[in-house]
């Protein structure tokens, strides 16, 4: 019986979702941890297994007074793959 030696395995790659610190630009990267809160340790961000999913809560909208807009977290934000 041969085995091929070159099997190549994949896997699901993790996302997260990352962005400039809005409240303090000197600290760098931010990473969201989920019920809207975000983080600068990169080990408290939420991992989600597809794609799709840290895409909706990437176009996360608000609307107040009638005026819908995205937060600016989330407007400068991007989806990353591990």
């Amino acid at each position: 019986m041969l085995l091929n030696n070159h099997v190549e395995i994949y896997k699901k790659m993790p996302f997260h979702i990352k962005t400039n610190s809005v409240m303090n630009p000197t600290i760098g990267d931010v990473y969201y941890k989920g019920d809207n809160t975000w983080s600068e340790t990169y080990a408290d961000r939420k991992v989600y297994t597809n794609q799709s999913d840290a895409d909706a809560v990437k176009a996360t909208t608000v609307t107040k007074n009638g005026v819908t807009y995205a937060p600016k977290h989330f407007a400068n934000s991007t989806v990353v793959s591990e």
